[in-house]
């Protein structure tokens, strides 16, 4: 196991590690600024295994206190630093961190360091899902990764663009990751869709990971300026965190061709990963790929009990190590089987090949009139509007139909339900449409692709 704590140290001094606007750091630079932190967090009174919390925006002050953390002997814990008091401090409350660290933070006098100790767990981070309460999730693996390992494409030693805000899982990992194996990580303070591009233009990234938003927003850029830039050395995109419209990856594969563009699917507990490129995705389209690294998959009826393939369930998996052995849950109970299959909460089915098919989360159902909607199916159409940037799908109570779709909408122009259900008639049956709308000029998900969807009360 090559320890996450030593991983500065194991790249040329002189390479690039991090681009942010215009700052530029080394991993000398990173590894010097990162143990600067570890010797003051030791001063604080870290030890061994202990939660860092901490809020920073992206840029490399934030993966330099990741990585003494790590130096540390402890764990980092991100948390958003847009959240208002009362939601930090209930998260803080359920995690119950030995120190918590705010933006505005600088590292002060340290102590020497101990003796090197790799953390249980590599990273902490935080769900509130749709309900909004607050719970964290605790990774099982330790701080540190078996030499050779992969991760969902990264290269090795290659410029990546991880434009997501790093306290999110998926951006998280996949910076630390990327570091771990040598890459230039290249951050955005917000992610912005040809920025986003010349960045890759300029820096010669290889790989990025983005989620559905961003895609929908490069591919509603003019032709000309998505075609203007060199983008010959991208190689793969990596796309995650929320479902992407069927539609909508045909777009990119017309754009760059399936071998470019890549799926993962999983949770923030780590349950089961699976994994699909874009030639595999046109023979099954709609598909999120076949568990890799070992997991396994189940779908169960509502009774508890196993479904043929091509049945709808509730998706359960049984990670690599075996029952509780990928995460542990502070502030939430798991929703497991008795024999430890476990599952977040996603519906979907497996087809005779083991594909993985998702129709949404269990909680996000909207039932209406007695027909069950999803909202990322409305959703998928929605953005299909050219007036529209993003959106979001959620249940009203109604005291007639129990539900009705409610969306939330990114746009510059006026927009009426009358309008929007004239234009999703070819996509939607009838009863799919949103009864209602909000309309807004600012973006509607975050850069992780997330929206909290608070139900109205029945």
């Amino acid at each position: 196991m090559l320890p996450l704590a030593t991983a500065l140290s194991r790249h040329p001094g002189e390479a690039l590690a991090l681009i942010h606007g215009d700052q530029r750091w080394t991993f000398a630079q990173l590894d010097a600024r990162s143990s600067d932190w570890a010797g003051w967090l030791v001063a604080q009174g870290v030890v061994p295994d202990d939660l860092v919390s901490f809020s920073r925006p992206n840029g490399p002050e934030f993966l330099a206190l990741t990585f003494g953390i790590y130096k540390a002997g402890a764990t980092p814990a991100p948390i958003s630093g847009k959240l208002p008091d009362f939601e930090r401090d209930a998260i803080l409350a359920v995690m119950q961190p030995r120190l918590f660290v705010a933006a505005e933070t600088e590292p002060g006098e340290g102590v020497d360091l101990p003796a090197l100790h790799i953390a249980a767990s590599w990273k902490a981070c935080t769900s509130g899902g749709s309900t909004g309460t607050p719970k964290v999730i605790v990774d099982g693996r330790p701080a540190g990764f078996a030499s050779g390992m992969d991760f969902i494409g990264i290269p090795e030693g290659q410029p990546v663009l991880v434009p997501g805000p790093l306290y999110h899982n998926a951006p998280f990992s996949a910076a630390v990751f990327a570091l771990w194996k040598g890459c230039a990580v290249i951050t955005m303070d917000r992610f912005d869709a040809i920025s986003a591009l010349q960045l890759i233009a300029r820096e010669r990234a290889a790989w990025a990971m983005m989620v559905p938003t961003m895609m929908h927003r490069i591919m509603t850029l003019p032709d000309v300026s998505r075609d203007s830039l060199d983008l010959s050395s991208w190689a793969m995109v990596v796309h995650t965190a929320a479902p992407m419209a069927r539609w909508l990856k045909e777009a990119w594969i017309d754009w760059l061709g399936p071998d470019h563009i890549w799926e993962v699917y999983g949770a923030t507990e780590g349950l089961v990963r699976c994994w699909i490129g874009g030639r595999e995705w046109l023979k099954r389209p709609g598909s999120v790929g076949r568990p890799i690294g070992g997991a396994q998959l189940r779908i169960l009826d509502e009774a508890g009990l196993e479904v043929p393939p091509g049945t709808e369930g509730e998706v359960f998996a049984m990670p690599p190590g075996g029952p509780g052995s990928s995460y542990q849950y502070l502030g939430a109970d798991r929703r497991a089987t008795s024999d430890g299959w476990e599952s977040v909460g996603d519906i979907g089915h497996v087809d005779a090949e083991g594909y993985l098919f998702l129709s949404d989360r269990r909680s996000d159902l909207i039932i209406s009139g007695g027909v069950n909607i999803w909202p990322a199916e409305v959703e998928a159409a929605i953005l299909r509007h050219p007036r529209v940037g993003s959106c979001a799908v959620y249940g009203l109570a109604d005291a007639d139909l129990g539900e009705v779709v409610h969306a939330v909408i990114e746009t510059g122009e006026a927009l009426t339900v009358d309008d929007l259900s004239a234009f999703l008639a070819p996509w939607l049956s009838r009863q799919k449409h949103p009864r209602s709308l909000t309309l807004q000029s600012s973006p509607v998900r975050d850069d992780a692709g997330k929206f909290r969807k608070i139900r109205s009360p029945a």
